[in-house]
């Protein structure tokens, strides 16, 4: 398998070509060991290897035989692949069931193709390089019809070709705009879509690393100023495909507490226990749904974490139970920094057992934060993670069951505006510097945190809000996009910012509601709270020093128009919980850019002043002032307005009409989604369960039940309850079949069966059953009862 000596000839540069990188240059040899393929070239050495027939990982380190260990985002072990390899004197074939990679040797290129024969990625013209600094590159063909989606927490619009971005995870208080980057997530993770197939591409590199999007003379790039070039290729063939076959790889989000899907309040900061109690009796005395109120910085003692200050909080334990029986969890913020303050217990343990971020030469690195001069927990180590996870037991023990990591990129007050990137990190065993691992740290926190409050909450189901995170995050936390302004500018960025974040794995996300730096206004409060109903992750949150923001906030007008979307919020938590279970165990989001499901159709490519709840539901918020006409495009098929029942023809766009008490809400015909009561908080049982079922004149359509309990990991033994409903049907006939799984049993008994539509069914079948007589004409609809 060796080349002549020629290959090595010191005459050889090799550089690519307007760039200061040295190509990794010709094949030298071949070997092969534990299902991998092991090239040496003349400037590297690459591995290859299939995590899944479908996945490709592709390692390349200029100077010695790549490493293999994964970094922490990756958690999928490697499947036993098979695949054949043809070796002739110009390149190898390497094949698998799904993939298939051609490698030409002179010079060093890789060709990677699906098993229908398209290319997703190829190097015609550039390939793999480095440079004498120690950045790794790689270069890839573009092609002119390719689109990118994912990268994580971007600003701009939704389709990523053409944009450069940087992953460093980064504290940006400035405003946000679309040149704002980097930002608090790094994932450096896209997928591409040409011609209607889609393949993925994951840069396993924990450090700073840059993504070109560019067309650079036929190419893209990526590139890491440290570290390996270490990348997946996903092979797809659909958006839903790359998403589930990554997520594999990656983790899959837990189903959350029902309660972190209903409504949130937060400030920078209410401030003391009575602040608290007054806003608590403010929801409930107006009838405004909310299931969490958030404690800022202020609750602790000199902001040392596992405290609370006993003047403005002297009783945290009863507040909490007291609002517990109210309906409503208490959220605190825990940040990573520890006061370095010798009489502090927490200091004391990180100090004596070695548990802080340290330098090389021994000394704690320390950075200044909220409180002052601190250390902080090296949370690379797993020792260190279980102390920090243990030591949440302080707020499991006072009954609390969600905790908010804010500041983990992690967020230093220096120029840098993070830990220096000589620090040393422990990395179980394998050390590294700051600069190497520096995206890991809120992913690592993130863990601690998630599976300490796992390990102390007696099976319940815990909750975490995490600012930073790397690919993986999805796995223990929610994230939310930061400290945004109330600028309706903002509340437009967060529709492709959330998309893409959902395209990254993360389907349990969503922004400050309202804006959370500067002041909001009533008009601005309605239309992004109208907005958040949708949202994943649904929370109001404001500045210290800005306008307050609550739903009460603007006058009596805009309360009512809060009031009813937050409302509607638990109206429609049947059919949001049931596509986060379907996030759960396939990867595809709640919240999705309307191209993941019409990836036909050119005109969703950049899509994304509208997006879609599930396969069936478009929302199109109004995201401009004093504004009650909009655009909408609504794909193939027929579309129902929600609101009117006005029946709209699709792949076609519509002026819409919606008042500032309207958000434009449609429903795909021949589909069906779930809703429930309005509730005070998730705790109120469910007494209304409703499946809308939006006819076409004849057809069928399918809906999925799903309800389990809401709070424990039963439903990973099968504790749930499912029921397909199957609907076929004419003008005026109606059969349902029912097929149910499982052995939960929900808290409500039956649910009702609305027909929308203004046809006369003259016979209604369930399950072979003639039930026409119980079915009865409201409002224009036809409603059945039905048992479960």
């Amino acid at each position: 398998m060796e080349d002549t000596s020629f290959a090595i000839h010191p005459g050889k540069k090799n550089e690519i070509e307007g760039t200061n990188y040295q190509d990794v240059g010709n094949f030298i040899s071949l070997a092969t060991e534990n299902e991998r393929l092991m090239f040496k070239c003349e400037h590297g050495f690459v591995n290859v290897e299939f995590n899944t027939s479908s996945i490709v990982r592709i390692v390349m380190n200029p100077k010695t035989r790549p490493k293999m260990k994964t970094s922490p985002a990756v958690v999928k072990e490697r499947d036993s692949v098979s695949y054949r390899v043809n070796e002739t004197n110009e390149g190898l074939t390497v094949q698998s069931d799904e993939l298939t990679l051609q490698i030409e040797k002179h010079p060093f290129r890789i060709k990677v193709s699906n098993n229908n024969g398209k290319t997703l990625v190829n190097e015609t013209i550039k390939g793999l390089g480095s440079s004498a600094t120690g950045e790794v590159v790689c270069f890839k063909d573009m092609d002119k019809n390719d689109h990118f989606y994912g990268f994580g927490e971007k600003t701009g619009f939704l389709d990523k070709k053409g944009d450069k971005l940087t992953m460093w995870n980064s504290d940006v208080y400035a405003p946000h705009n679309p040149e704002t980057d980097p930002l608090y997530q790094s994932i450096p993770f896209f997928m591409t879509l040409r011609d209607e197939f889609a393949f993925g591409t994951f840069f396993d590199n924990t450090g700073k690393t840059f993504f070109d999007m560019r067309d650079q003379e036929g190419t893209y790039e990526f590139r890491g100023e440290s570290g390996q070039l270490d990348y997946y290729i996903f092979a797809g063939p659909t958006m839903k495909e790359v998403l589930k076959q990554y997520t594999s790889l990656t983790g899959k989000m837990p189903l959350p507490p029902k309660w972190a899907l209903g409504y949130h309040q937060s400030r920078y900061s209410y401030e003391t226990e009575e602040e608290v109690r007054e806003l608590v009796h403010n929801f409930l005395e107006k009838e405004i749904p909310v299931d969490a109120i958030y404690l800022d910085i202020h609750y602790m003692d000199g902001y040392r974490v596992f405290t609370f200050d006993n003047d403005r909080y002297p009783n945290p334990k009863k507040l909490i139970q007291d609002l517990r029986d109210q309906g409503i969890r208490v959220v605190p913020i825990v940040d990573p920094g520890v006061k370095e303050d010798p009489e502090y217990d927490i200091y004391k343990e990180g100090v004596k057992n070695d548990f802080f971020c340290k330098y090389i030469e021994g000394n704690i690195y320390f950075g200044d934060v909220w409180p002052g001069n601190s250390a902080f927990p090296d949370f690379t180590n797993e020792y260190v993670r279980n102390w920090w996870g243990e030591k949440h037991r302080f707020y499991s023990d006072l009954g609390i069951e969600g905790i908010w990591n804010d500041m983990n990129e992690p967020a230093v007050f220096n120029e840098t505006k993070t830990m220096d990137t000589k620090v040393m990190h422990d990395n179980e065993g394998d050390p590294k510097t700051h600069r190497e691992l520096h995206n890991l740290y809120g992913l690592m926190m993130g863990e601690a945190t998630y599976e300490g409050m796992k390990k102390q909450l007696d099976g319940k189901r815990t909750f975490l809000l995490t600012r930073a995170g790397y690919a993986g995050v999805q796995r223990y936390g929610s994230v939310w996009t930061g400290d945004n302004r109330s600028f309706w500018e903002h509340l437009h960025l967060a529709l492709p910012m959330c998309m893409n974040l959902g395209l990254s794995g993360v389907a349990f996300c969503g922004p400050d509601v309202g804006g959370f730096a500067h002041d909001s206004n009533g008009q601005l409060l309605a239309r992004w709270t109208q907005f958040g109903t949708f949202t994943p992750y649904f929370r109001n949150h404001s500045a210290i020093g800005t306008a307050r923001q609550e739903p009460w906030s603007f006058g009596e007008d805009i309360e009512e128009i809060v009031k009813n979307y937050i409302q509607l919020r638990y109206v429609w938590m049947p059919q949001l919980y049931r596509l986060f279970k379907e996030a759960h165990e396939t990867g595809v989001p709640v919240m999705r850019p309307l191209v993941l499901e019409y990836p036909e159709d050119k005109k969703t490519f950049n899509l994304c002043d509208q997006f879609m709840i599930g396969e069936n539901v478009i929302v199109a918020p109004i995201m401009t002032p004093d504004t009650e006409h909009r655009v909408v495009y609504l794909p193939e098929g027929n579309w129902i307005d929600y609101w009117t029942e006005e029946r709209l023809t699709g792949g076609e766009h519509h002026l819409v009409h919606a008042d500032i008490e309207t958000l434009p809400i449609f429903i795909k015909e021949n589909s069906a989604v779930a809703h429930g009561a309005i509730k005070t908080s998730t705790d109120q049982q469910e007494e209304n369960y409703q499946i809308h079922l939006y006819k076409a004149s004849k057809g069928k359509a399918t809906y999925n039940v799903y309800e389990d309990d809401g709070k424990t990991f039963e439903y990973e033994t099968g504790n749930v309850y499912e029921n397909e409903l199957t609907f076929t049907y004419n003008d005026n006939f109606l059969e349902v079949t029912t097929n149910r799984k499982g052995r939960y049993t929900p808290d409500w008994k039956a649910f009702t069966l609305v027909i929308h539509g203004k046809d006369q069914l003259e016979k209604v079948l369930l399950d072979g059953e003639d039930i026409t007589s119980i079915a009865e004409e409201k409002a224009g609809n036809i409603i059945i009862p039905l048992k479960i």
